[in-house]
């Protein structure tokens, strides 16, 4: 029988990261042709090149995972730099990045990707 329950999957990662303007003073911004270059600026030099692509391969693996598992597994991106990403790292002795940890017992570290399926694919299946 299948899991009711949704696996969670925290992935730690160095994300790439935007800031933006409160709502209406980036509706606003929206509105000038600088902002979409502006932000567009702002993601590229967020994080260097390889890990861009990194983030881009577990990005799809995520999507593919999820509409795979259509609702069954929870994804949680956590940016590895954040207060949160630190904790975790502590928590769960992290020191490598990407880490998965599945239903906060399992760890994986790295782009194993095919390992982690398989743990989630295990879970889903208890």
């Amino acid at each position: 029988m299948a899991s009711a329950k949704p696996v969670e999957v925290e992935v730690l990662v160095y994300a790439p990261t935007m800031f933006f303007h409160c709502q209406h003073c980036e509706f606003v911004w929206q509105q000038t042709e600088g902002s979409p270059r502006f932000h567009h600026e702002q993601l590229e030099s967020s994080i260097p090149e390889d890990l861009r692509q990194e983030y881009q391969r577990l990005s799809n693996w995520v999507l593919d995972v999820a509409e795979a598992c259509k609702g069954r597994v929870i994804f949680k991106i956590i940016d590895a730099a954040s207060i949160e990403g630190v904790f975790k790292s502590l928590r769960y002795r992290v020191r490598r990045f990407p880490a998965m940890i599945i239903d906060g017992k399992e760890k994986i570290v790295g782009m194993d990707f095919e390992r982690a399926r398989d743990s989630i694919e295990r879970r889903l299946a208890s």
